[in-house]
């Protein structure tokens, strides 16, 4: 691919793959409503998802799309309608309009959030959200099917679990994904010769992991970090009932 356009590439999500994914284009395009600039071999275009203008001037002449911008945690319903789901629906018609082929789009954990802890879930597990945010992201995944069904866009979602340098709680000892894993996943989807309509979990390789994701091994994803060499961190144990952790209490 020549041009690479990466949403919400301000937030954090976003710095970690601005600089793990160079190399994957020629060209990185930068887009958020927060000020960036412009490093070697990137653009930076200022926009907002909810205007579907702004998606289409930030999708033209791309290649493929990393959809991360949304509103990334519980909200009220009208905020979350219209970043998440109107915002969404923006940039997966603007990628449509605009030739793009491939598009990786961040979902989360919390679209299966009320199933309890310790269940093993595959991504064939039936949806329960545990918050509008999940809800969201729900609506994604089912919008990325159509897309790919309807359209012929190549698309993975990507249910991501707890982004951080490290595990801090509990919790995180079955939902980290380290920032070189959550880079690796992101370029295996980018760069794998065929995708299709992929939805996977997006963790490390962590012993105690709740998630299954057959989809690994087509992507070519091998995560090298495991949760479990923190554990001896973390003293204090979770009283969560639910995989969404506080999203579902």
């Amino acid at each position: 691919m020549d041009r690479l356009l990466i949403t919400g590439a301000a937030g954090g999500i976003g710095q970690v793959l601005r600089e793990g994914l160079r190399g994957v284009a020629p060209s990185l395009r930068l887009m958020d409503r927060e000020a960036l600039t412009a490093g070697p071999s990137e653009e930076v275009v200022a926009g907002d998802i909810r205007s579907l203008d702004d998606a289409r001037r930030a999708a033209a002449g791309c290649d493929a799309v990393v959809h991360l911008a949304a509103i990334a945690d519980e909200a009220p319903f009208d905020p979350i309608l219209d970043v998440n789901v109107r915002g969404t629906y923006n940039v997966m018609e603007a990628a449509r309009l605009e030739g793009c082929r491939r598009l990786v789009f961040a979902s989360s954990n919390h679209v299966i959030g009320f199933h309890p802890v310790g269940e093993t879930l595959t991504p064939e597990a039936p949806i329960q959200p545990d918050s509008y945010y999940g809800v969201s992201k729900a609506f994604g995944e089912a919008l990325a099917r159509l897309y790919h069904d309807r359209h012929g866009l190549d698309v993975a979602c990507l249910r991501i679990g707890t982004i951080a340098a490290q595990p801090q709680t509990e919790r995180h000892l079955s939902t980290w994904l380290s920032p070189r894993d959550c880079v690796q996943l992101f370029r295996c989807c980018l760069e794998a010769s065929t995708l299709g309509f992929l939805v996977v979990y997006g963790t490390s390789a962590n012993a105690r992991s709740w998630w299954r994701s057959p989809g690994w091994e087509a992507i070519g994803y091998r995560p090298q970090d495991d949760a479990e060499a923190y554990a001896d961190r973390i003293t204090e144990p979770s009283s969560y009932r639910f995989q969404g952790g506080e999203f579902a209490e």
